[in-house]
């Protein structure tokens, strides 16, 4: 990418956390949280921590759509490629997300059954056209930032008269989640964290715009910063809640001025109008039900929904009992806290949808290796204190 460079530049990352550990009020703690994986990757690549002050901490957030779907619409999704004869089409990172049973949809295609690894929903359309035979499911998931290719590729099969082509829905909705996080009765029971503030998400925001955060800014009166996810963004989004925290002011602030705007992108919501509504509740991994949180088909392309086309029974289904990716997802719990992280749960192994994510938390820990360092410092300051 051109450019690239310029957001990645050390002397001004260090110029950045400078300013920051000057704003910091002694005695103060800021709990913040990022919300998208992409954040959270950033952070633990470019060692964004090591900068900040100790009174700032990173708060990781359930913005991840592979960790963030329940077992259930896994067990749900192998039922449709095992069990009703469809060629399954998914992305790549879907595939090993464990399921109940020990099962996998990589499993499941391993003992015959017909899935295939696609990079987008056109490729789904591809397969649907190559084999006008067989019946073709795409599995979609995914923020709006997804949401509105599969519109496109919908209609798309209705003008091409794709009449073996359907969509087995799970597109969830970025505000629904972070109001999970500030006040459902759900959440509350299985355990809260502190959140003085929000790093909000730029892709998806470059799609439904800045103006869905000026609820929480006034109702709940939490600031947001709505960033990029290169290293120098992130900082720079800090260092805005940093000051917003200390005036105590609730805004909504743009740093990702480069692609995102206050309204969004209009075309992409009216695509997305127009094939979907909302849900009346939707199951996430680690926040329970949310209400109208999810998209659902609507009734005129009724034919292109793979659920009632083929009978989809959902029940949920429990996550693995030691995995901890629920708590890691509402940011009770770091991936270090989990009893399997980094033992029984590895990236060829995981036991969890979020080791198993490109975006998830403790795929981000392991990957970089911040948990190895965590835990040899933790190690060298109790060897000091004996």
């Amino acid at each position: 990418m051109k450019f690239i460079d310029e957001f990645r530049d050390g002397r001004v990352a260090a110029s950045l956390a400078r300013r920051i550990h000057a704003d910091v009020i002694p005695g103060r703690s800021y709990h913040i949280m990022e919300f998208c994986g992409g954040h959270t990757h950033a952070i633990a690549r470019y060692g964004l921590p090591d900068l900040l002050p100790a009174s700032i901490r990173l708060v990781h957030g359930p913005g991840c759509p592979v960790c963030v779907l329940p077992v259930g619409r896994i067990d749900s999704a192998i039922a449709l490629a095992r069990d009703a004869g469809v060629i399954l089409c998914t992305y790549a990172d879907v595939m090993r997300v464990p399921a109940s049973r020990r099962q996998s949809l990589l499993t499941t295609k391993a003992a015959g059954a017909d899935i295939v690894m696609v990079y987008s929903v056109q490729d789904a359309l591809s397969v649907a056209r190559a084999h006008p035979n067989r019946e073709v499911v795409f599995f979609a998931i995914g923020f709006e930032t997804t949401t509105p290719p599969t519109a496109a590729a919908i209609l798309e099969a209705e003008r091409a008269g794709l009449g073996n082509f359907s969509v087995f829905c799970n597109h969830v909705l970025t505000p629904s989640a972070i109001q999970s996080l500030l006040d459902s009765p759900e959440v509350r029971k299985l355990g809260r964290v502190r959140i003085d503030g929000f790093i909000g998400p730029s892709h998806v925001s470059a799609v439904i715009g800045s103006r869905p955060y000026e609820f929480f800014a006034e109702e709940y009166e939490k600031p947001v910063v709505i960033a990029g996810f290169e290293p120098l963004d992130v900082l720079q989004a800090v260092w805005m809640l940093v000051r917003q925290i200390n005036e105590g002011r609730c805004d909504v602030e743009n740093q990702f001025t480069r692609a995102v705007t206050r309204d969004g992108n209009l075309k992409a919501q009216a695509l997305v109008g127009r094939v979907f509504e909302l849900a009346r509740t939707f199951e996430w991994r680690g926040l329970g039900d949310v209400p109208y949180s999810a998209l659902r088909i609507q009734g005129r392309y009724a034919r292109f929904d793979a659920e009632p086309r083929f009978g989809v029974r959902y029940e949920g289904a429990p996550d693995h009992k030691g995995c901890e990716c629920g708590a890691i997802l509402r940011g009770v719990k770091q991936p270090e806290d989990c009893r399997l992280f980094g033992t029984a749960c590895v990236p060829e192994n995981p036991m969890g949808s979020c080791m198993v994510s490109s975006e998830g938390a403790c795929a981000a820990h392991y990957t970089y290796g911040r948990y190895r360092r965590d835990t040899a410092a933790a190690r060298r300051r109790a060897a000091g204190a004996s």
